[in-house]
C-alpha cells in the first residue's frame, strides 16, 4: 500500500500504460483521477476498480488539462502524483512528409500537454510531502529509427522538459522524472496506422508476435512493465531521484542487433568469414 491516502492523476487512462498504472495506483491505496478522451473507457475502468474517478479530457485542449487538475486539487485539497501519459503516434513519416499541421498537432499532443500538465499541477502539489510527477517519454527520444520523426522529437522534448522542470520545481519539493518505454504491446500502433476497428485485434496480434523478437529480452513489453516503473518513480522509494529517466525497453537500445542476436551477423563476423575463406584457399568473395 505505497500510495495509501494519496491522490493521483493519470492521463491516457482508458487503455495501455495509463490504464495499468491507474489500476496499480488504486490497488495500492490511491484515489485516482483517470482521465482520457475515451470517457466510456475510464468509466468502465472506474466500474471495475474501486477508488477511480473518471474524467473526460482532451490533452490537446489546455483548458481541459487545467480543469482536470483543478478538479483533482479542489476536491482533495491538492494531489500527490501526476502521471503525464496521454499521447498517440502523431504525424507519420519523415520530415519530408510531415506538414505544418501534422507537426503542430504532434507537438501539442505529445509535448505541450506535458508542459501544461506540469504547469497547472504546481499550485496543487507544491509542498506536499512526497509530491511526484512522472512523464512518459520514449526510447524514440534517444535516437532515430524507433518512431516517426515528429513523435521522436516531441518525446526528446519531454525528456529535456523533465530535467528542466525538476530544476524549476525543486523549490516546491516536487520531484519530476520520466519513463522511457520501448516496444510495448498497446493500441498506439494500430491507432497510429488508422486501422479499422475490425482489424485492430489482428494488427495487435501481429505486433505482439513481432515485439517478442525485437529486443534481447525474448518477449513483448507489457503495459504493466511500465506501470511498475512509474509506481516506483512515484513512490517514496525514489525520493532521491529527480530529473532522471528510466528506460524500460527489454534492452532494445543496448546496441545493434548483432550484439545480442546470434542470428544477425555484424561487421566483424563478415570480416572473419572473409578471412577464414581466404585461409581455406577460397576466393574470399
Amino acid at each position: 500500500m505505497r500510495f495509501a491516502g494519496k491522490v493521483a492523476v493519470v492521463t491516457g487512462a482508458a487503455s495501455g500504460i495509463g490504464k495499468e498504472t491507474a489500476k496499480l495506483f488504486a490497488s495500492e491505496g490511491a484515489k485516482v483521477y483517470a482521465a482520457d478522451m475515451d470517457l466510456t473507457g475510464v468509466e468502465a475502468l472506474a466500474g471495475e476498480v474501486p477508488g477511480m474517478v473518471p474524467v473526460a479530457v482532451d490533452v490537446c485542449d489546455v483548458a481541459q488539462i487545467k480543469a482536470l487538475l483543478d478538479k483533482a486539487g479542489g476536491e482533495n485539497g491538492g494531489f500527490d502524483i501526476l502521471f503525464n501519459n496521454a499521447a498517440a503516434g502523431g504525424a507519420r513519416g519523415g520530415i519530408d512528409e510531415c506538414d505544418e499541421a501534422g507537426w503542430d498537432w504532434t507537438m501539442n499532443l505529445v509535448l505541450r500537454s506535458v508542459a501544461m500538465g506540469i504547469h497547472y499541477a504546481v499550485p496543487h502539489m507544491q509542498h506536499r510531502k512526497g509530491a511526484a510527477i512522472v512523464n512518459t517519454s520514449s526510447v524514440a527520444a534517444v535516437g532515430p529509427g524507433y518512431s516517426p520523426t515528429a513523435y521522436a522529437v516531441a518525446k526528446a522534448g519531454v525528456l529535456h522538459l523533465t530535467k528542466c522542470a525538476a530544476m524549476d520545481l525543486a523549490k516546491f519539493g516536487i520531484r519530476v522524472n520520466a519513463v522511457q518505454p520501448g516496444f510495448i504491446n498497446t493500441n498506439i500502433f494500430a491507432a497510429s496506422l488508422d486501422v479499422d476497428q475490425a482489424d485492430k485485434a489482428t494488427v495487435n496480434a501481429m505486433i505482439a508476435q513481432m515485439s517478442s523478437h525485437a529486443q534481447p529480452v525474448p518477449r513483448g513489453g507489457q503495459p504493466r512493465d511500465i506501470a511498475e516503473a512509474v509506481a516506483f518513480l512515484s513512490s517514496d522509494a525514489a525520493s532521491f531521484m529527480t530529473g532522471a529517466s528510466m528506460i524500460v525497453d527489454g534492452g532494445i537500445t543496448v546496441g545493434p542487433r548483432h550484439c545480442w542476436d546470434p542470428e544477425a551477423p555484424g561487421l566483424f563476423d563478415t570480416i572473419q568469414k572473409f578471412l577464414e575463406a581466404k585461409e581455406a584457399g577460397g576466393s574470399g568473395q
